[in-house]
């Protein structure tokens, strides 16, 4: 796990466009680099607190389409807070994630949602809220109807996991890799019909400036 220095160049055969910025925010403690852990190298194991961010990449595999996640696993320490905002600008995707046995947690990802919108309008990052630890089901102080309500209320995905189980952490990231292609599949789609029209436009331009004198 190297930590980030700088945004390594994407790997030799994806388009740059297949190239996504993932952030994982929240507080401390909530399993966001156990999570990151167990997707990239499917290992779980006791994490010291992450110091100012570390980064990942993972190829997904989708069937007949790939992306590459460059994951950035920030900090979730309140003296790391404002050192976080630089790492999650510009992010493509993002997972909010909870502990689901800490109501402060959960109140504590709405407010990086919050810092995110700043960064970025709502809407534009995929944000997916993540409730981990569904292993301890029995100190739960954060129902899985409360999750999806607030997720509902704000737009966003929502999945319960466990990074020590290896329960839906897959899904969790592969849920937002296909909502990352989806978006991108519908704005090449108007880029393409933008471009129609101007070709069509230029068209007529041209076969105007060719008519005789």
């Amino acid at each position: 796990m190297a930590q980030a220095g700088r945004v390594p160049s994407p790997g030799a055969g994806l388009d740059q466009s297949c190239v996504f910025k993932l952030v994982l925010l929240g507080s401390g403690s909530v399993g966001k680099s156990s999570l990151a852990l167990r997707y990239v190298k499917n290992d779980f194991k006791s994490i010291l607190p992450t110091v100012g961010c570390a980064f990942f990449t993972k190829v997904v595999d989708l069937g007949t389409k790939s992306l590459k996640f460059e994951i950035w696993d920030t900090a979730g320490q309140e003296k790391y807070h404002s050192i976080c905002h630089l790492y999650f600008r510009g992010a493509n995707a993002a997972l909010l994630v909870y502990d689901i046995t800490r109501k402060d947690s959960f109140c504590k990802a709405q407010q990086w949602l919050k810092d995110l919108e700043r960064e970025s309008p709502p809407g534009e990052v995929v944000v997916m809220l993540v409730g981990n630890k569904t292993d301890l089901g029995e100190q739960r102080e954060v129902t899985l109807q409360e999750g999806k309500e607030f997720a509902e209320s704000k737009s966003l995905l929502f999945m319960e996991a466990s990074a020590k189980l290896n329960h839906q952490v897959t899904e969790v990231f592969n849920a937002v890799a296909w909502e990352l292609l989806q978006r991108e599949e519908k704005k090449e789609g108007r880029q393409q019909r933008g471009d129609a029209g101007l070709a069509l436009n230029g068209a007529s331009a041209g076969q105007a400036r060719c008519c005789p004198h």
